[in-house]
């Protein structure tokens, strides 16, 4: 089972912010929300945005029931684009579908600045961009 976690997590954990687009267009196929602000969606816009920044350890809640959520926090540069260099960093959650930006599988805070965030539950992919004060 840890075998297939790690596959899992290979394939999905590090794949680029919004290459799972939604067929509609929409980045926000269900709720999710960091430090108790929720991700809201423009239509048109390739990702949902908290516009707030949150704290490092912000709690985490996303509205699926799936038994297994995974989140992929990637840095982005300050004009909003990926910066490729930096390594993502992967929250699990399991059997739960709440967590905290602080319990990345690494274990490594979250510097502040800006990220992308993709969640991925249910077959389905969130694309979030938010920041870290």
């Amino acid at each position: 089972m840890k075998h297939i976690l790690i596959t899992l997590v290979a394939i999905l954990g590090f794949t680029p912010p919004g290459a799972f687009a939604q067929e509609d267009g929409g980045s926000l196929p269900f709720a999710v929300s960091l430090g108790g602000k929720a991700a809201t969606h423009t239509k048109g816009e390739a990702f949902a945005k908290i516009t707030d920044a949150v704290a490092s350890d912000a709690s985490i809640e996303v509205g699926s029931k799936a038994e297994m959520i995974i989140l992929n926090v990637h840095k982005a540069k300050a004009n909003g684009t990926s910066d490729e260099a930096s390594a993502g960093a992967i929250i699990i959650l399991q059997g739960t579908n709440k967590g905290s930006l602080d319990k990345t599988m690494d274990k490594q805070k979250l510097a502040a600045g800006k990220y992308f965030l993709s969640v991925v539950a249910d077959g389905k992919t969130a694309s979030i961009q938010f920041s870290i004060k």
